[in-house]
């Protein structure tokens, strides 16, 4: 029977060299804060398939959206307000319409490894 438990060090030795490495590569705390906020948002699993359609469509309208995640238009619109406000997408209007996509291309790249990492 497999057991999932973990190992910790039996010692306590610091190597200080590789510790004071790892603080100066590490991001600072408001960036790291920022970070936590984007995964939390990205957490929620109606905002996650907006972000996955999206990844898939380029750009699409509320009403599209709606339809395939199959939700209200003003359900998908309030979950595009919180990924709109995280810089998780963008929008642009032409005439009525209003087309949402993925704000740049680090949000797609996220997107996929998470997608490699649980098919793995």
């Amino acid at each position: 029977m497999k057991t999932d438990k973990i190992e910790i060090c039996k010692t306590t030795v610091v190597d200080q060299q590789k510790v004071d490495q790892v603080n100066r590569e590490l991001p600072d705390r408001r960036d790291i804060i920022e970070l936590a906020e984007t995964f939390k948002v990205l957490s929620d699993p109606t905002r996650l398939k907006i972000v996955l359609t999206l990844s898939v469509a380029d750009e699409l309208c509320v009403c599209d959206l709606a339809t395939i995640i199959n939700l209200s238009v003003s359900a998908i619109s309030h979950q595009l307000r919180l990924l709109k406000g995280m810089k998780i997408v963008t929008y642009h209007k032409e005439g009525k319409m209003v087309y949402y996509s993925l704000d740049d291309s680090h949000i797609e790249n996220l997107i996929r490894e998470a997608t490699h990492h649980v098919e793995e």
